[in-house]
């Protein structure tokens, strides 16, 4: 089942994936901007730490070396006990084990130091990859908004204007169609019944001959005769409807003269003029076709629709331009009513196009209707 396009409800949510894109990038914006707060926080912290840790070390390697001296103080004194007195051995014992105390604090805290000097290094890279993610992230998201802010923003004329194609296809395939039973009802009303009595009265004539004798049976051949060319135009009529085999022979020109003149004998509505200026040369097949098919859909628009008694059709033919006029005088449209809905209009344009021309329609009602049409034209090789 084909689903329609609805172009209100790609809007929605458009609008929907506009606001949450940039909640989003408000969001990262904001959690860069804390993180990046964090990280000048914790650098200064950093900065101060490794002051500290420069001085516990300064301050380490000196008790170092007065515990050392006082070991060794210590160690002399032992060796040498009779020569202090009890107070000064007390005392180079305390000074030792309080210089070998304050050693061991100050290694303590350089090892607590170090450790939080390492915390934060570690700290301050995870922080300095999310800036950078979120820098990143706010660029594709600011990207992503200008993309559906500014290019989606065709995507809704775009959207209009597939489903204009979609239903003009549907349209197209509903055409043919029609155009199916149309001929196969013209060609059973048509031809094939003339047909059918042409084979009833040439038994009636067989039958009149043997009967009557010849006067009578010629009077039927006279009569046969007469039906036998009315099928014979039916079926160029219909033929020109379906693809006149003269485009292909004789070129456009002559082929519309002559289509021209068919319509008018087969309607006896309206009177219908044709004028060429220019050279009569032969041009590209497709082109051919294409501006054959133009002018047969603006005539019969105005012998169905417009009930015209006077329609001209003007073709010139300059080196690289082609300029067909179709102009009637039937009762015309108003020109604010939405054309783009007429099958045969949307039909015309899209031929146009692809030729890579432009028509314009010009029309009031009671004032009857102007086609133009220019095509840059192509020369048969």
């Amino acid at each position: 089942m084909v689903k329609t396009l609805d172009v209100k409800t790609l809007d929605r949510i458009l609008d929907r994936m506009i606001k949450t894109v940039s909640n989003s990038k408000n969001e990262i914006f904001r959690i860069g901007e804390k993180c990046r707060k964090d990280y000048e926080t914790l650098s200064q912290e950093l900065r101060d730490l490794r002051i500290m840790v420069a001085k516990i070390i300064e301050e380490g390697d000196r008790l170092e070396q007065q515990a050392r001296a006082a070991r060794n103080h210590l160690s002399a004194v032992s060796r040498n006990f009779n020569q202090y007195t009890e107070e000064q051995v007390k005392k180079a014992y305390e000074n030792a084990h309080q210089l070998q105390m304050d050693y061991i604090m100050n290694r303590e805290m350089e090892k607590q130091l170090r450790t939080r000097r390492d915390e934060l290094e570690r700290r301050l890279q995870g922080l300095h990859d999310t800036i950078a993610r979120s820098e990143h992230l706010v660029v594709q998201t600011t990207f992503v908004l200008n993309y559906l802010t500014s290019d989606l923003k065709q995507v809704g004329e775009a959207l209009e204007d597939a489903k204009l194609k979609q239903d003009f296809s549907v349209k197209i395939i509903t055409a043919q169609e029609e155009e199916r039973r149309r001929l196969s009802r013209e060609i059973h009303d048509g031809p094939a019944q003339m047909l059918a009595n042409v084979m009833m009265r040439s038994d009636l004539i067989e039958r009149l001959f043997k009967e009557y004798g010849a006067e009578e049976a010629l009077k039927e051949v006279r009569s046969l005769r007469k039906m036998v060319r009315d099928a014979l135009y039916e079926v160029r009529r219909i033929i020109y409807d379906l693809r006149p085999m003269a485009l292909d022979d004789l070129g456009l020109s002559p082929t519309l003269k002559k289509y021209l003149q068919t319509i008018e004998d087969y309607y006896q509505t309206a009177r219908i003029t044709y004028r060429f200026f220019g050279d009569e040369r032969r041009l590209d097949s497709k082109c051919e076709v294409s501006l054959f098919r133009l002018v047969q859909e603006a005539v019969q628009n105005a012998l169905k629709h417009a009930d015209a008694d006077e329609i001209l059709v003007k073709v010139e033919m300059k080196k690289d331009l082609c300029t067909i006029i179709v102009k009637d005088d039937g009762r015309g449209f108003d020109m604010n009513q939405n054309m783009e809905k007429s099958f045969g209009i949307l039909g015309m344009r899209e031929r146009v196009e692809l030729l890579n021309g432009t028509i314009s329609i010009d029309s009031k009602p009671g004032a009857g209707t102007t086609v133009l049409i220019q095509v840059p034209i192509l020369t048969r090789n």
